[in-house]
């Protein structure tokens, strides 16, 4: 066989790789003999004609500027070919991909990629073409591209002919070496005729550049996000509607600006309707990875810069040391590894009925990391450092835990500006790194198990940070369109679209079945009602699927219509599908302003009997999670201590006088205050909702801002304050269990198991604001009492009296008679001094005459009395 040795050298096309190195991709086309079993090898000059009249010119023009790899390549042919189909009984090494391809005209274009771990072959075959009289040679007209498929022109193209088979068809096959992959091989088919060099230029039915990808596949569009298969397989799948072109970017090294390499996917192969996707066999040297998206309609967003680099909104492990784009800060990337494995061996969830739950609700990092927890630099502020302080829930008898946001958020903004819903911020990890993170987190939750106490997050899905989050991914889609103007501004995510949807219920499945969380509190609850144009809905989507997903069946839903823009509440009928508990602000309000004796006696006995005006409506008061004070707003210190006109909407009283004081009455008035608010939050039903830091007198010094909040201070839980609060606190979460027959009801009571009393036993005078004494006795249920009786509480479940004052002056009260064979014992009297003003054993209250028990109120307190067998 004559052989033409000829050499050429192609420039990477569009390889921005951050690289000066040299790399070495060969390209053979091979031809077989019919009577020979060696390959003929032509090698072509990049200055001559092809021997077929076709002519190869230099790589080098169709590059982009600033590329900095090169790729050597070498293409041959030989003179005598034979027709060859593509090998079907491959080692097992091999792996095939095929694509199947149909041009303008209607025929077919098959083409199989094969790996052999060596070198790829690309096999293309063209079959059933219709070719005009006067051509007599078919070629392809191929190059190759990665980050911009818009830099190769046709003139820069490499042209080999095909081999016409036996059978019809057009044959040839193109080799690689493996490590110089991936790339794509972009070409056309010529028909040429010997007075034509240019010939007919045949493309695909879309009129565009057949396009294959060489060293990586097409993909999957599910699952979302990045996934490993049982051979070590990676695939990439993310959304976008209205991306005209999706650049995957890899990085090799996290401290990079620029990513080492750039694959402009294809969007005929690597697209499923809205989703993008490609998969590897493997990641190289590549550790974490992000997308850049181009489009008309993503352009027109203000906050999008097609420069940016994106995160992957499912990525589970991601890494925040990439430099931002514009010099501020640091940008979020997606992790090249699966999520580290962990051993939930023993673990057993807690399944607490909701009615049974006593909630704390805290700042994770602010909760630790002041330097008076005594605990390392590396474990303050973070998951290990909550596990460290476990004993503290304890002692408080709380057996849930509330965490405010802990997705990666907006530093500026703070926790309720997220920045993306599938992995815990990485400061919240021992050393920073998302694995300890991630590990960290799963620990504390097993530990927090072990001990009872379930684990609930407050989650925020219904906006997000300003900037790179899902902005430049498809804004149209993720977010509140333009006309709904005001939701627009915020960048309140259009949560009752599909794709939106979609994403919430996955978050909340990979939570539950990957971190084992109990619950989620969803802030600004009241924007999940809202339809695609900004609309109320009375059904809304989202809220209806989380209520019947299966996989969140035993998973707790709390609405909080708290809105983290305005630092109020919103009210709003929730729709609930008897699967919704919420928050309830009406509850903080009434209580609040009953105490600070401008109430209505109507509106405080409705929060005391579980908020029949709200949760009567299929739920009941279990429901209800109540609360006086909340991480915004002004702690329960505060409440008694600050009352300027600037406060009004916080409904406070400072007991006489406003801020710090030395005045032994007003002090003792707002300790007395205090233990009210207590009090009435642990004795009504519901679910009671202690605020970090109330237990031990935290202030914000009179500032309901969020920001204000300051860390919990270790120190001040060793004052007399908080001593006798958090054992007051831990009294009444006993007391709440040992009679869970009237404080932790699932249904309301009967109207015959409960007394309402005013004045000397008169009816309460509901309306009247000027009354300010309300009593209430709560008779046992025989029938609940023996279902629940155990030999412990044997002669502890009698009738219950409780009496609240917000009056100015004592107030003596007639109990009414007790049971028979029982007498009524005090156990709280909050006017008291400690630690006489509650009790286990109780005081019990001399009969004056026969039927006849009484006792004096001092002003501005409550008392629990219950009756006992004599």
């Amino acid at each position: 066989m004559a052989m033409l040795p000829l050499s050429i050298t192609l420039q990477a096309c569009c390889w921005a790789c951050g690289t000066t190195e040299s790399s070495r991709l060969t390209a053979t086309t091979h031809y077989r003999d019919r009577n020979k079993t060696t390959l003929g090898l032509v090698k072509l000059d990049a200055e001559r004609k092809l021997v077929f009249g076709g002519s190869v010119q230099s790589l080098t023009q169709s590059l982009p500027r600033g590329c900095h790899s090169r790729v050597q390549a070498t293409s041959g042919v030989s003179i005598e070919p034979m027709e060859q189909k593509f090998p079907t009984g491959t080692e097992e090494t091999d792996k095939v991909s095929t694509y199947l391809f149909r041009t303008e005209n209607g025929d077919l274009v098959n083409v199989f990629v094969r790996n052999n771990t060596v070198n790829y072959s690309v096999y293309v075959e063209v079959s059933s073409l219709q070719l005009s009289s006067s051509a007599d040679r078919l070629v392809l007209s191929w190059g190759m591209y990665r980050a911009d498929s818009s830099s190769l022109m046709p003139s820069d193209f490499i042209e080999t002919p095909f081999i016409k088979t036996s059978s019809g068809s057009f044959t040839l096959e193109l080799e690689f070496e493996a490590k110089q992959t991936p790339f794509y091989l972009s070409f056309i088919v010529k028909s040429l005729a010997d007075a034509n060099l240019s010939g007919l230029e045949i493309r695909s039915h879309r009129k565009t550049n057949f396009c294959v990808p060489v060293g990586f596949g097409r993909g999957y569009p599910t699952p979302l996000g990045l996934s490993f298969s049982s051979d070590g397989s990676i695939n990439f799948a993310i959304f976008s509607r209205n991306a005209e072109s999706v650049v995957l970017c890899l990085y090799d090294d996290p401290t990079a600006q620029k990513p080492a390499l750039e694959l402009d996917l294809d969007p005929y192969v690597n697209r499923s309707g809205d989703i993008w996707h490609a998969s590897f066999e493997s990641a190289w040297t590549f550790v974490s990875y992000g997308y850049r998206f181009k489009g008309t309609l993503l352009r027109n967003t203000n906050s999008f810069d097609e420069g940016d680099i994106l995160l992957d909104p499912y990525a589970k492990v991601i890494d925040e040391s990439i430099p931002n784009n514009k010099g501020t800060g640091s940008k979020l990337v997606g992790r090249l590894c699966e999520e580290p494995v962990f051993d939930w061996d023993g673990d057993v969830r807690p399944h607490l009925p909701i009615e049974k739950l006593m909630v704390y609700r805290l700042n994770l990092t602010r909760f630790t990391e002041h330097k008076s927890s005594k605990l390392p630099t590396n474990v303050a502020g973070t998951f290990s450092g909550l596990t460290e302080k476990l004993d503290h829930f304890k002692d408080l008898g709380v057996n849930a835990i509330l965490l405010e946001p802990i997705f990666p958020f907006d530093e500026e903004k703070g926790p309720y500006f997220p920045c993306h819903f599938f992995s815990p911020m990485n400061c919240f990890g021992p050393s920073g790194g998302p694995i300890a993170t991630i590990n960290s987190m799963k620990e504390m939750v097993k530990e927090f198990h072990a001990n009872g106490i379930e684990v609930l997050l407050e989650v925020v899905f219904t906006h997000t940070a300003a900037g790179e989050v899902l902005q430049g991914i498809d804004t149209s889609s993720y977010y509140h369109a333009s006309t709904a103007k005001d939701l627009e501004a915020r960048n309140s995510l259009n949560c009752n679209h599909p794709i939106v949807q979609q994403m919430v219920l996955d978050s909340f499945r990979y939570w539950v079945t990957e971190f084992h969380v109990d619950g989620f509190c969803f802030i600004n609850a009241s924007s999940l009602l809202h339809g695609v144009n900004g609309e109320y809905q009375s059904r809304p989507p989202l809220v209806e699927a989380i209520a019947f997903d299966p996989l969140l069946t035993k998973t707790k839903f709390i609405a909080d219509c708290w809105d983290p823009h305005e630092m109020v509440p919103k009210e709003t009928r929730f729709p609930h599908w008897k699967r919704w508990a919420e928050v309830n602000a009406r509850f903080c309000n009434d209580v609040r302003n009953f105490l600070r004796g401008e109430g209505l006696l109507s509106d405080l006995a409705t929060r005391l009997c579980g908020n029949g005006d709200i949760f009567s409506d299929g739920r009941g008061p279990a429901f209800s999670f109540n609360f006086i004070s909340r991480n915004s707003g002004l702690p329960l210190v505060d409440l008694v201590s600050f009352s300027g006109s600037e406060l009004a909407s916080q409904l406070s009283w400072n007991c006489g006088e406003e801020g710090p004081t030395s005045k032994t009455a007003v002090l003792e008035r707002r300790l007395k205050q205090i233990r009210n608010f207590l009090f009435i939050l642990y004795l009504s039903l519901g679910v009671p909702v202690l605020n970090m830091g109330d237990e031990c007198g935290q202030s914000s010094g009179g500032s309901p801002a969020y920001s204000d909040r300051k860390s919990f201070d270790w120190k001040a839980m060793e004052t007399g304050f908080a001593t006798q609060t958090t054992q007051f606190i831990a009294y009444l979460s006993s007391f709440r269990r040992r009679r869970s027959d009237l404080l932790q009801k699932k249904h309301y009571f009967k109207e015959e198991n409960i007394d309402w009393y005013g004045s000397d036993q008169s009816l309460p005078r509901w309306e009247d604001p000027l009354c300010k004494f309300l009593a209430m006795r709560l008779k046992a249920d025989q029938d609940e009492v023996e279902n629940q009786l155990t030999n412990e509480y044997a002669d502890l479940r009698g009738d219950l009296f409780v009496a609240f004052s917000a009056a100015e002056q004592s107030e003596t009260v007639i109990l009414p008679p007790p049971p028979e064979g029982m007498a009524w014992s005090r156990l709280v009297d909050t006017a008291l001094p400690f630690p006489g003003f509650f009790s286990i054993d109780g005081e019990p209250i001399i009969e004056q005459m026969e039927g006849l028990f009484s006792y004096a109120m001092k002003s501005h307190s409550c008392a629990l009395f219950e009756a006992r067998r004599l």
